[in-house]
């Protein structure tokens, strides 16, 4: 198999699992805003970002009412869960560029970078082994930090 193709495919399974992942924040949002599941679906699509959605879920779970033990394990989760985002994000605003094997691979940011007195944009970087390896640790640490979401879903009683 042509190597864009395992790489069509990782890229895949990280947005799957990412995707599957961020819709659990409803149930946080349930759980710490005291509300039933349909009313956190329309809190979670009426906020269209995942930096929106996690920033709700990180205001609710500081606020006094929220027991301290609670509050660290859910900001652990969302820091966790915002770390992981930065290479889903990267892959999934970039342009892939392939050789005419489709074995050699490469990415190109779609960023604007501003210096003080130049911009530079379209970081170029390699699909290697290792950034293959990175994006499949990703996948791992996001089904992890799942694990975790539904744990604390289930611990706290909270609706799902």
């Amino acid at each position: 198999m042509p190597r864009f193709q395992d790489i069509l495919l990782l890229v895949g399974q990280l947005n799957y699992t990412w995707t599957n992942t961020e819709s659990l924040l409803i149930y946080l949002i349930a759980g710490l805003a005291k509300v039933d599941k349909e009313t956190a679906i329309v809190i979670f699509l009426t906020l269209n970002t995942t930096r929106a959605r996690i920033d709700l879920v990180e205001r609710l779970a500081k606020m006094r009412k929220t027991p301290a033990a609670r509050r660290r394990e859910i900001l652990d989760i969302t820091a966790e869960l915002t770390q992981q985002g930065k290479l889903r994000n990267k892959y999934n605003h970039c342009i892939y560029s392939f050789d005419e094997t489709g074995a050699n691979g490469s990415t190109q940011l779609m960023r604007i970078f501003d210096a003080k007195d130049e911009i530079r944009y379209g970081k170029i970087e390699e699909l290697n082994d290792a950034e293959l390896a990175r994006v499949t640790q990703s996948i791992d640490e996001i089904g992890k930090i799942n694990k975790r979401i539904w744990k604390v879903v289930k611990e706290n009683a909270f609706p799902f």
